[in-house]
């Protein structure tokens, strides 16, 4: 096959890993510019508060006209008060808001970006020590608690994973020159591709449970949450990258050698030469045979036998072959 063949060889799963980090890369992207509209449409989680509301009956006071136009206006109050956006984002840094303009989301402002970041309603909201944060059900405590665990474990799998991309696609320079370097690198895929994977399906089953949580808890003040289709399309397009990428490693540790299939001469894997004419073994003079005979004469053999009849040997070739 040669080196040609081995470079060929070698190029899917290196543009397959390339195309799994890139991936990743644009994951961490999500919520790092709210002037850019790409960044802003990466999120995992979003929460709808346009049209935020209390119920009197949430607050155990008389449902009825007046109050219900009271606690609107206290509603709208309330919510300028605590500066709180029509929409809020979750990415895997910070989280990103906004409102609505002409129906078009208009991020305004961006988090800090964060290590092992999780969105915390009652912080965001400014509800700490109001009482309205006793208003959230205990489902969803339970699940904001479990949410910051797992949300840790997310993070570290993410880093770990692109890290491991990284020295993936170094190590597997090496794989040009040997199948050995293959199976180094087939080794390093597979570990990228487990924390890939652990990475995508702790923020899928993670964003899911908390969404069904969130909606079942707020949903009576007319808070919606919903997941972000862009960010978990590529997320996972990242993973399946990864494992197309770690099985083509596999196949080119097995095959695509790298060595030319061509039979070389002249070296020591074979001879090159060409037939050169010799004398005759019975000697010759003057264009004459001489034969020679006599007790324990044996004479000598330059050429092959071309075949034997019964055990008496026929013709020899009268040819040898000659290094050049």
């Amino acid at each position: 096959m040669g080196k040609a063949g081995r470079f060929a060889c070698i190029f899917t799963p290196m543009a397959l890993t390339i195309a799994s980090l890139i991936c990743l890369i644009i994951v961490g992207l999500g919520g790092t510019n709210k002037n850019n509209s790409t960044y802003n449409s990466l999120y995992f989680f979003r929460a709808n508060t346009t049209n935020i509301n209390v119920s009197p009956s949430e607050l155990n006071i008389p449902d009825n006209p007046l109050t219900d136009a009271i606690i609107n206006q206290t509603t709208d109050l309330a919510k300028d008060a605590l500066d709180v956006k029509d929409f809020y984002h979750v990415s895997l840094w910070n989280y990103c808001a906004g409102d609505f303009d002409d129906g078009k989301d208009k991020v305004t402002y961006c988090s800090p970006r964060k290590n092992q970041f999780w969105f915390n309603p009652v912080e965001v909201w400014g509800l700490n020590n109001t009482g309205v944060d006793q208003l959230f059900s205990k489902e969803l405590r339970a699940g904001l608690d479990a949410y910051q665990k797992a949300a840790k474990w997310m993070f570290i799998a993410y880093v770990v994973a692109v890290v491991t991309t990284i020295v993936e696609i170094v190590v597997g320079i090496l794989a040009l020159f040997s199948r050995l370097g293959s199976l180094l690198t087939t080794i390093v895929s597979t570990v990228s591709s487990i924390f890939l994977l652990g990475f995508a399906l702790t923020a899928t089953i993670l964003y899911a449970t908390l969404m069904g949580s969130f909606n079942g808890a707020v949903k009576k003040y007319n808070i919606h949450g919903s997941l972000g289709h862009n960010m978990f399309v590529v997320v996972w397009l990242a993973v399946a990258f990864s494992f197309g990428a770690g099985l083509f490693w596999l196949v080119s540790s097995c095959c695509c050698s790298g060595r030319s299939n061509k039979i070389k001469y002249g070296d020591e894997s074979g001879r090159k030469g060409k037939y050169e004419r010799v004398d005759s073994p019975y000697g010759h003079r003057d264009g004459a045979p001489q034969f020679q005979s006599g007790p324990g004469y044996q004479a000598p053999h330059h050429g092959v036998p071309l075949t034997n009849i019964g055990n008496k040997p026929t013709a020899y070739e009268p040819y040898r072959t000659a290094n050049v």
